[in-house]
Parts: C-alpha cells; sequence; structure tokens
C-alpha cells in the first residue's frame, strides 16, 4: 500500500503542478511533453484524477497529523 500511495501522491503532485502552470501562463506541461501521443495524455489526466480521489478517501489513515485526537 505504500508504493500506491507514493505512486498516488506523485500524479498528484504532478497534477497540481500542471494545473498552476496552466493557471498561471496557459501552458500544458502535459501536452507539451506528451502532446504527439494523445491517448497517453489521457491517461495521465485520468490517473491524476484516479489518484486524487484515492488519496482523498484513504487521507485519514495514512495522515499523522489528521490521525491525532
Amino acid at each position: 500500500m505504500k508504493m500506491l500511495h507514493m505512486v498516488s501522491f506523485a500524479l498528484l503532485v504532478v497534477g497540481g503542478v500542471n494545473w498552476g502552470l496552466v493557471g498561471l501562463f496557459d501552458f500544458n506541461l502535459v501536452e507539451v511533453i506528451l502532446g504527439t501521443l494523445p491517448g497517453v495524455a489521457k491517461l495521465v489526466y485520468v490517473l491524476v484524477g484516479v489518484s486524487a480521489v484515492y488519496l482523498a478517501a484513504t487521507h485519514m489513515s495514512d495522515c499523522k497529523v489528521c490521525a491525532k485526537k
């Protein structure tokens, strides 16, 4: 489960940085890197979304700060 958490976190960071670049500079890093492979770019977007849902659902059990009562 730790590996799944680490991969999900990395994908969430990639998605966050990409959206920050899109919002600030209208620059889509995923499209620049994977623009010639639209199916792969779409897969990255789907994986980022699934990672966000997974981390939101498992956050309470993984987070040391939130788990404290």
